[in-house]
């Protein structure tokens, strides 16, 4: 067994687009869940405040993503020249 050598794992890199959308979508149904219910203000505030504080982040993701894009398809290249040598 010491002469086994264990498979290189490689990290997860999911898209994370999805993951900002899916947080926008839930501030946006607490918004409209405290709307409905007359809830104080301030709660509807603060769920406004969530949406707007995620356009950023959705915007920071949206850039992670394209470069995502670019490292992986760098990486099937140099997969491929590894295998080929």
């Amino acid at each position: 067994m010491s002469g086994e050598q264990m498979p290189e794992v490689k990290p997860l890199d999911p898209p994370m687009v999805p993951f900002v959308l899916g947080g926008m979508a839930i501030w946006v149904l607490a918004g409209l869940v405290c709307w409905l219910a007359d809830a104080p203000t301030s709660w509807i505030w603060i769920c406004v405040a969530g949406f707007v504080v995620a356009l950023p982040g959705l915007g920071l993701m949206v850039v992670h993503d394209r470069n995502r894009r670019i490292r992986r398809s760098r990486d099937a290249q140099t997969d491929s020249t590894a295998l080929s040598s």
